[in-house]
């Protein structure tokens, strides 16, 4: 059943409000995927900060197009569902391609970080980062480690110190 001009308007502003709050935007083609399947997406994209919003492809255009970003969505096939990250750049393409290994319908077909634009091969190389906690956790780990050696290599002469101490000690004795 085709949508009323104000069902349009509507979905437009939900749109416009969605995609000036965004970070990342990425797309998927949902085609073939279950209405259950799609409420896992939802819970999954929500728990990263996100949501997931279907919309049919001349409409999410037509509002990128009010943004400046010139992405031509009729070349994409099958139905479009965008991935909207709040608070990380990478969480929607990494939580659409996390979904993709479990549900072969569902596939990543690019996405959008601040005006620029990226095909479906830079969108899996982003979604195969890791995440910002990740990240961070190793950058801790290798200024640390540094650090922790120089403690212990502290701490093997006072041993070897106590060790001598000792045996002096015992030999007094």
């Amino acid at each position: 059943m085709p949508l009323t001009k104000a069902q349009k308007t509507k979905i437009i502003e939900e749109l416009k409000d969605k995609i000036n709050r965004q970070k990342a935007i990425a797309f998927g083609d949902i085609s073939g995927v279950k209405v259950a399947d799609l409420t896992k997406l939802r819970h999954a994209m929500r728990n990263e900060g996100g949501e997931v919003k279907v919309a049919k492809k001349t409409l999410i255009t037509r509002v990128l197009r009010e943004h400046n970003i010139d992405a031509n969505l009729k070349k994409m096939d099958g139905e479009i569902a965008l991935g909207i990250g709040y608070q990380d750049e990478i969480a929607p393409f990494r939580t659409f391609y996390g979904f993709a290994k479990t549900n072969e319908n569902l596939k990543l077909l690019g996405g959008i970080i601040g005006k620029e634009i990226f095909d479906r091969e830079k969108a899996l190389t982003l979604a195969q980062l890791p995440s910002r906690q990740e990240l961070l956790a190793k950058m801790v780990g290798s200024i640390s480690s540094p650090l922790s050696g120089m403690v212990n290599v502290l701490h093997g002469n006072l041993r070897n110190l106590i060790y001598a101490l000792s045996a002096i000690q015992k030999v007094k004795s």
